[in-house]
């Protein structure tokens, strides 16, 4: 495991990067500024905010353990906060490499943005999206694009909205 960075940022938000799938070359800092927008606009004071890159195997590990699905998935994430003041979390996100790369390649784009759509997707999940109604679905992706493109990385959900 190797790990990209532990940066504290503006806000209390503190951001933890490890990789354990590396094929993916996807810049710390970018990662960081991304997490910390995410935070500020879901009113967060404080936050630490662990992301593992992981590969497919790692992940079809973990769905099968903590949700029983017994197949690869592009990201989990666990809201770890204990009794933690109103406005602060402890976020775990892990994100499926592997399966970046290969979307990425089949959708046109960067495997970095499509991980970074990973790690936005989850933090959304645990910071008051829902994606499981058709209507919670498209207002979670329109917020997911609206993020990644102020970021740099352009519309990733909806490519064709860009």
């Amino acid at each position: 495991m190797t790990i990209m960075g532990s940066l504290r940022q503006d806000q209390n938000i503190v951001v933890q990067i490890a990789r354990n799938f590396n094929a993916v070359d996807a810049s710390a800092d970018k990662i960081v500024k991304l997490v910390k927008e995410i935070c500020i606009r879901c009113d967060l004071a404080a936050a630490t905010v662990s992301i593992a890159i992981v590969d497919e195997a790692q992940i079809h590990k973990l769905n099968k353990e903590f949700l029983d699905h017994d197949r690869p998935t592009d990201c989990l994430s666990f809201d770890l906060s204990e009794n933690e003041q109103k406005g602060s979390k402890s976020i775990e996100v892990i994100v499926n490499g592997e399966m970046a790369v290969r979307e990425a390649e089949a959708r046109g784009h960067s495997a970095e943005a499509e991980l970074a759509l990973y790690i936005t997707h989850g933090l959304l999940h645990n910071l008051g999206y829902d994606d499981s109604d058709v209507e919670a679905a498209k207002k979670m992706h329109e917020v997911e694009d609206e993020i990644l493109k102020q970021q740099g990385f352009g519309a990733v959900y909806n490519k064709g909205g860009e």
